[in-house]
């Protein structure tokens, strides 16, 4: 099933599948037999952070696979974020090593920027989740912290390996959650290429301003979310409990029977037939395997004209309910 997974050729000109696994809100619990499972299953991306808190059992996961002989860690594509309270330079190399001790697995294939937000730093040993918090009542939210975005980018190039830099220790970086004038500013003074920008992209929310920005600048986008509010309502997020599901849409499901396909498998194809990347996670062996199989099939143009026509502009994903806001 892995090789029947199209990829996409990031500017940094590394491979990158079009499907993978993501492993946001996947309990520590079960996280090694869930990431383990879906390469066995044939996911070769695994989208993590350290915002997720699972990165370690996800790395368990991808060393069992690996000393069963079901991969080597050249077939597979790892990706990590810093978190916002990491943006000052030192800071940004403390976290992403103490990430890439929590995988190992030798270096991460991607490193995004995940939010343009830089907050005051908290020891490591003190972070709370969600990262935004500075005490176990929830009731301070880290202040904001003067440091830029260039000082931040340019740490992240400093952690690429080159045959000028042979300690690097990643081999693609990127952005995450940014707005066309921030990947400007990034491509202003850039050494080394933007690779990725990582959204949340779905019907309700289909962006295509700033998609055009990335794929103009050869910045492949990774769509996250791609069920709409379905990753969202077990947080009580109120915009997403109100939401009607996008399996329960009629225009969804009447493609969905047309093509013999679940609505899940829809929407994933709405996505990656647009060439954009998505991330999708499931308990659930037979959805995991139809995700993976979501790229088997072609939706007509007019079906993705009636899809994108959704969109409301509603976005579940949003940093100012916790008092920042980065989107207008």
């Amino acid at each position: 099933m892995a090789d029947k997974v199209p990829s996409h050729k990031l500017a940094s000109g590394y491979t990158m599948p079009l499907i993978g696994f993501g492993i946001w809100k996947v309990p520590r619990e079960t996280c090694a037999e869930q990431v383990y499972n879906a390469i066995k299953l044939g996911y070769r991306q695994i989208d993590g952070a350290w915002d997720y808190t699972n990165s370690k059992e996800a790395g368990e996961g991808v060393r069992r696979a690996i000393s069963e002989g079901i991969v080597k860690r050249e077939d597979l594509f790892i990706t990590s974020k810093l978190w916002n309270n990491y943006h000052k330079r030192e800071h940004a190399f403390e976290m992403a090593k103490l990430e890439l001790e929590a995988w190992g697995v030798g270096y991460l294939d991607l490193f995004l920027i995940h939010f343009p937000i830089s907050l005051e730093f908290i020891p490591f040993d003190q972070l709370r989740w969600p990262c935004f918090w500075t005490d176990k009542a929830q009731t301070i939210v880290s202040p904001l912290s003067k440091v830029p975005i260039s000082e931040t980018w340019k740490a992240l190039e400093d952690m690429v390996q080159t045959p000028e830099n042979p300690n690097g220790f990643v081999r693609s970086i990127g952005v995450s959650n940014f707005q066309p004038q921030l990947i400007y500013d990034v491509l202003s003074y850039a050494k080394i290429p933007v690779s990725v920008l990582q959204i949340e992209h779905h019907p309700y929310l289909t962006q295509p301003g700033l998609i055009k920005v990335a794929q103009e600048n050869n910045i492949v986008v990774t769509g996250y979310s791609s069920f709409g509010p379905q990753s969202f309502i077990e947080l009580n997020n109120k915009d997403a409990v109100n939401a009607k599901p996008l399996f329960e849409v009629d225009v969804v499901k009447s493609i969905a029977e047309k093509h013999g396909k679940t609505p899940s498998q829809v929407l994933l194809r709405w996505n990656t037939q647009r060439g954009i990347v998505v991330i999708p996670k499931s308990n659930n062996v037979d959805r995991l395997k139809q995700n993976l199989e979501s790229a088997t099939f072609d939706l007509s143009d007019e079906e993705i004209k009636q899809i994108s026509a959704l969109n409301q502009g509603l976005r579940f994903n949003d940093p100012d309910s916790f008092g920042f806001r980065i989107f207008a």
